[in-house]
């Protein structure tokens, strides 16, 4: 059974916590987001290094090593629609299609030791980003374009909720 995309609409956990991982955009104010995407990148390098990282554990669901994949994609996909939003005005998003992207570029074949290199390497870059927002720039904005419109600081609330959850997604069996 292949991989069901994910076609959810995820910009309701800037309004309230997620049942499932626990993440309240209450809880990651604007000058720490650059801190939270470190920290949830040590976590995921950690992760990385776990015996069982390219098992799936079921075939509906990606294996650890295929979620790494896609966290270390996030902080680059992030980082240049953060750098688009810090030099354009309202610039829109190029859409991203997560699940054909780990079918395309072959998430389940990568070396589990490079991702984790990237995946950090790519969390320092867009910390690094969020370290450099003045105080005007929290408030500049960019839209996908199934119109959901965020600001400097939105965008990086919900970023920040995307890697914590795929940590609650790949925890081991109780």
């Amino acid at each position: 059974m292949p991989i069901t995309p994910d076609t959810k609409d995820w910009t309701w956990v800037l309004e309230r916590p997620c049942p499932d991982c626990g993440f309240d955009a209450d809880d990651h104010p604007k000058e720490a987001l650059g801190a939270d995407v470190r920290a949830t990148a040590a976590a995921w390098s950690d992760q990385l290094r776990r015996p069982d990282t390219g098992a799936r554990p079921d075939e509906a669901t990606w294996s650890v090593l295929e979620y790494g994949c896609h966290v270390r994609d996030v902080f680059r996909i992030f980082d240049t629609r953060l750098a688009l939003m810090l030099t354009e005005d309202d610039p829109q998003f190029a859409d991203w299609d997560q699940d054909e992207t780990a079918v395309a570029d072959r998430y389940d074949l990568q070396d589990p030791d490079t991702v984790r290199v990237e995946l950090v390497d790519a969390a320092a870059a867009l910390a690094d980003r969020f370290g450099s927002v003045t105080p005007d720039g929290w408030a500049r904005t960019g839209r996908r374009s199934n119109g959901s419109d965020f600001t400097v600081e939105t965008l990086g609330v919900y970023l920040v909720h995307d890697p914590i959850h795929h940590l609650w997604d790949v925890r081991p069996a109780d």
